[in-house]
């Protein structure tokens, strides 16, 4: 598993963690049942604070992306197909917010917009 962490960024580390599981999670990159390094371990890799660690895991397992078992360790959850659509799309939406704010203060046009679309999908009039 790997992980990078960006002392620039505005994100908080233990959200940058969090994050970066949730994406393996989602693209499949860690399977249902596999266990994650543990918090102390991940801490050491990353060097970083256990209580960082701690934090990242116990939001992903608010989350629902990991379980955790005393003495055992935390593992990837079985996933939901409708919550990783769902994860999917916010994530999209998100994008599409960033893309449409850009594509006004740059002029373009919803119609050349459009067309941008059908282009990066996969062609015209799908």
């Amino acid at each position: 598993m790997k992980i990078v962490i960006s002392n620039s960024s505005g994100e908080p580390i233990y959200l940058q963690i969090a994050d970066q599981i949730k994406t393996q999670i989602l693209e499949g990159k860690l399977s249902a049942g596999e266990a994650l390094p543990s918090m102390r371990n991940l801490a050491t890799e990353l060097r970083i604070s256990f209580m960082t660690t701690k934090r990242a895991y116990e939001e992903l397992e608010q989350d629902g992306y990991i379980e955790s078992f005393t003495g055992k360790g935390s593992f990837v959850k079985g996933q939901n197909p409708q919550m990783y659509r769902e994860e999917q799309l916010r994530r999209i939406e998100m994008l599409l917010e960033e893309a449409c704010g850009r594509a006004r203060k740059a002029g373009v046009t919803i119609e050349e917009l459009q067309e941008m679309v059908d282009v990066f999908y996969g062609g015209e009039g799908r």
